[in-house]
């Protein structure tokens, strides 16, 4: 029989599992101060009882937690139980399709076997937690799920996608990572037929499908600087370069990812990048920032704000 050191062991390794695909046995020893042998010993132990513990070997082998219906409940600590009761919280009023009422259920769950202690300190949290119904762009939640496993696993994907003018094209992508900004699900990939990277709206797609084709990771671009980019600028007709003359944490808190790029310049004036349908939208949302600014270009956003001013100083003196 395992004495409690052993036992108290066997968790920690269980935990270890559970926080990432892999695990050699070279780096479970040196995480929990034990030798390899001792390792295998504990894992035959998870193994007797019920978690299905995968050993591979050779050149990117290692222990792996298995799925299946002998996998036994999630181990979580008091932080991760709390996180996840305020995250299903959350997805309740989600954007993945269907995943509202699958978080009611499980929330349900959960609250059965929490401690009191934490089942108490949850409540406090969900009761100082309102969500907005309006704005949701929902997502397929089954395509959300292939495309997690094709960014995870490197394998090719294809689907339909609508563009923004309506038109309608088949893709063929190698997928990178996914980007949630709030309100809409991106992805991005690097688009095989146009040889270049793109991010594609999740709710644009349709029969989204993984195939079995591995590709090499190539360098790649930061995931949730060019969708924000994409999103904010590229993707619109009149595209504004603007110094602001304020600090760039300032410009960010009054902003919102979905409606602006901020790059720093120095520890009192920023770039602000944007784009918009309507010059004249871009002159009124920068102007009401409230700081001084200077536009770059384009040269009909210079016009733009002109007319404004010449309006509004109009308005003041009738």
């Amino acid at each position: 029989m395992a004495g409690p050191g052993t036992t108290e062991r066997v968790l920690r390794l269980l935990g270890l599992l559970q926080e990432r695909p892999v695990w050699t046995g070279t780096e479970l020893a040196g995480r929990l101060g034990v030798t390899t042998r001792s390792i295998r010993r504990d894992v035959e132990r998870l193994r007797a009882l019920g978690y299905p513990v995968n050993a591979t070997q050779g050149a990117g082998g290692g222990y792996q937690l298995g799925a299946g219906r002998a996998l036994p409940p999630l181990l979580l600590d008091d932080e991760e139980a709390i996180a996840t009761a305020v995250s299903l919280r959350l997805a309740a009023g989600g954007t993945v399709a269907g995943a509202s009422e699958a978080a009611v259920r499980t929330l349900a769950k959960l609250d059965q076997v929490l401690p009191a202690r934490l089942r108490a300190e949850v409540r406090a949290l969900h009761d100082a937690i309102v969500t907005l119904d309006g704005g949701r762009i929902e997502v397929d939640a089954d395509a959300l799920l292939v495309l997690a496993r094709a960014c995870r696993d490197t394998v090719r994907v294809e689907f339909g996608y609508t563009a923004l003018g309506g038109a309608e094209t088949d893709r063929r992508v190698e997928p990178y990572q996914l980007v949630a900004t709030g309100r809409r699900w991106y992805l991005l990939a690097f688009d095989l037929d146009r040889d270049d990277w793109r991010s594609f709206r999740l709710d644009r797609m349709a029969g989204v499908r993984a195939g079995t084709w591995r590709f090499a990771r190539r360098e790649h671009p930061d995931a949730a600087a060019y969708v924000q980019r994409s999103v904010t600028v590229t993707s619109y007709p009149h595209q504004a370069r603007v110094l602001v003359h304020a600090p760039a944490e300032a410009v960010r808190r009054a902003t919102t990812p979905a409606s602006a790029t901020v790059e720093e310049v120095d520890a009192e004036s920023c770039l602000l990048l944007s784009g918009s349908q309507s010059l004249h939208a871009l002159a009124l949302h920068i102007g009401m920032l409230g700081w001084d600014f200077e536009v770059l270009e384009p040269a009909g956003l210079r016009e733009a704000v002109a007319v404004l001013g010449a309006r509004f100083t109009r308005a003041s003196v009738s």
